[in-house]
């Protein structure tokens, strides 16, 4: 006799865990044979405009920084800079100055690193300190005393000594402490001496030559009193 396959069909609806409703027969609820891609919905990439613009940005952004700072290399410019401390009336020499390659303003005034032996042996008109830039205006050719000035040695006791000392290129006027008038002396220091075993420093200052003889006379009679002016700009 022959047998018949009876449906088979999986009771309720489907569970968690529970496999999936089968037919024996009939091709209705079949699942896709393997590979054939039927019933699988496309999946689309989500495209983000935003990040493609931000990175457009970022780079043209680096694009530019390396421009500008390849131009600016190329507009530096070698200068005369300030190795060693120098003080106000020292003389240059070769071992002071150094060359150095900086970015300039067009309205800032300094001197070509070519113009170093021309510089060796001028003379500051300031102090100038290790890292400075060189400008004309911070040397010059005179030697002090310049022209219409004297240098006069004023021997300072401890108590008529600024309490923050001097230093040279300050500007001071130098009164005698017993003269009636007392207007004091316009005067620029020089050179700042050390103190010795009695308390007294002498101060070389620079004064105009018709005062030289009067404060000549009031320092050698210790009457020399300083008052320290406010120094240029």
């Amino acid at each position: 006799m022959g047998s018949t396959t009876p449906s088979v069909e999986t009771g309720g609806p489907l569970r968690a865990g529970t496999g999936p409703q089968m037919r024996a027969s009939g091709g209705a609820g079949r699942w896709p044979a393997p590979g054939s891609g039927a019933g699988l919905a496309p999946v689309s990439a989500r495209r983000r405009p935003w990040l493609i613009g931000l990175g457009a940005l970022l780079a043209s952004v680096g694009a530019l920084v390396v421009v500008w700072l390849i131009g600016a290399a190329g507009q530096r410019q070698e200068v005369l800079a300030v190795r060693m401390d120098v003080a106000y009336g020292g003389v240059l020499s070769a071992d002071d100055v150094a060359l150095a390659r900086v970015s300039v303003d067009p309205g800032v005034s300094v001197i070509p690193g070519s113009q170093r032996d021309l510089v060796v042996g001028q003379v500051a008109t300031t102090t100038l300190a290790p890292g400075m830039i060189l400008s004309p205006s911070m040397i010059s050719s005179d030697r002090e005393p310049g022209p219409g000035r004297v240098l006069v040695p004023v021997a300072v006791a401890a108590e008529r000594m600024p309490a923050g000392g001097l230093r040279a290129g300050d500007r001071i006027l130098a009164i005698d402490a017993e003269a009636e008038d007392a207007l004091g002396t316009s005067a620029t220091v020089v050179r700042v001496g050390p103190m010795d075993i009695n308390g007294i420093t002498v101060v070389d200052v620079t004064a105009p030559s018709a005062a030289g003889p009067q404060l000549a006379v009031a320092a050698a009679n210790g009457r020399v009193a300083l008052v320290v002016e406010p120094n240029r700009s």
